[in-house]
């Protein structure tokens, strides 16, 4: 499939998009089911990457401090609560931007043991990582690795300044080395174009497998990053995207994320009959708001649709046991830094760096 095919898909009369998505969707997937997720951040803020739309940036000053990471029996709480609200998997995120060998990295490897064996599919965002560790985590029972490719490799440029897309799509293939499922998408409404959309959605069907989860998030604006001031994309761009996705990625679970709690039951039902069926819940995605489960259960019954079971599919990863030797150590992998700045963010840091003193000026 080429960029041009995607573009022409993506610009189809809505109506007649979504008729089509959901012709597809129906032949590959029970139009009834939505795979629930919760999302939980075990390690929030101090982040050094520089992220324009991310409000764990260090660099920026927002509302999200940087907080020690979570205790493994916190962990299983939550996890055990996520279950009991009718999660099938639970995500753990960790605001680093690669994962570095030592207590930390030992720690979630137990914290992906417990959630495991608590019958619940096992997801991490913990950035960029090596093979080895890619293979750690899916000894330890990991069934899946999200590593979002954000936009296109143009666009990349215009919001990312402190790692390549070259080495998301490095963390991609060392996940797929360990036999690791992929949940990897994007965002839009950062000001990227709709090529920018289509050439993303390229980059994931281009992928062998294509990722069995995509996805697809609205930018929420958070104050005090760069990206702060840009608008609520419109309920009709997310519906596009999702069917699009749907046609380019049939298989693909088309994950309806960030940016939900400014759709309504209305909107989100033509992005079901459009393709999504996979959602997270819970009040928050890592430190941005989400519907409650409550309100997504109302939603559910309306709509008729019914939370999926974990392994649903019958894929269930069997046990591995991997042999380390010095030989496949790549723990010491260096990413690239590349070489370009983003002035915008730049600028946006030192603005939340005024703002900041400016309100302990106040407080005194």
């Amino acid at each position: 499939m080429t960029l041009a095919e995607i573009i022409n898909i993506h610009e189809k009369p809505l109506l007649e998009l979504v008729f089509e998505a959901a012709k597809v969707h129906r032949e590959h997937h029970n139009p009834r089911e939505v795979q629930v997720s919760t999302l939980l951040s075990i390690k929030t803020g101090g982040c050094p990457e520089d992220c324009a739309y991310c409000p764990q940036a260090a660099r920026y000053h927002t509302d999200v401090e940087a907080e020690a990471m979570m205790t493994l029996e916190e962990v299983k709480k939550s996890a055990l609560v996520a279950k009991a609200n009718g999660s099938s998997r639970l995500c753990m995120g960790a605001a680093w931007r690669n994962i570095e060998d030592g207590e930390d990295f030992d720690q979630v490897l137990e914290m992906v043991k417990t959630v495991n064996a608590l019958d619940m599919e096992v997801c991490c965002t913990l950035g960029m990582m090596t093979e080895m560790q890619a293979k750690k985590l899916r000894q330890a029972g990991l069934y899946a690795y999200n590593h979002n490719i954000d936009s296109s490799n143009d666009f990349y440029k215009e919001i990312i300044s402190t790692r390549t897309f070259d080495d998301r799509l490095k963390t991609i293939e060392n996940a797929r080395k360990a036999d690791l499922t992929v949940c990897s998408g994007g965002i839009i409404g950062m000001g990227e174009s709709v090529e920018d959309r289509c050439a993303m959605l390229l980059t994931l069907a281009q992928m062998d497998p294509q990722p069995e989860s995509v996805p697809i998030n609205g930018l929420v604006a958070v104050k005090g990053t760069p990206l702060e001031d840009q608008n609520q994309i419109p309920i009709w761009d997310m519906i596009r995207m999702v069917a699009t996705a749907r046609i380019v990625m049939p298989k693909t679970a088309v994950r309806l994320s960030a940016g939900r709690t400014a759709m309504s039951v209305e909107g989100q039902a033509l992005c079901f009959m459009a393709g999504a069926n996979s959602i997270f819940s819970g009040d928050k995605l890592l430190t941005t708001p989400n519907p409650s489960r409550n309100v997504d259960m109302e939603m559910f019954e309306i709509l008729g649709l019914q939370p999926m079971e974990s392994f649903a599919k019958g894929d269930r990863p069997a046990d591995v046991k991997y042999v380390y030797t010095d030989q496949n150590d790549e723990s010491k992998a260096i990413w690239e830094r590349p070489k370009h700045r983003l002035e915008r963010n730049v600028e946006y840091a030192k603005l939340g760096k005024k703002r900041r003193n400016e309100a302990d000026t106040l407080k005194q």
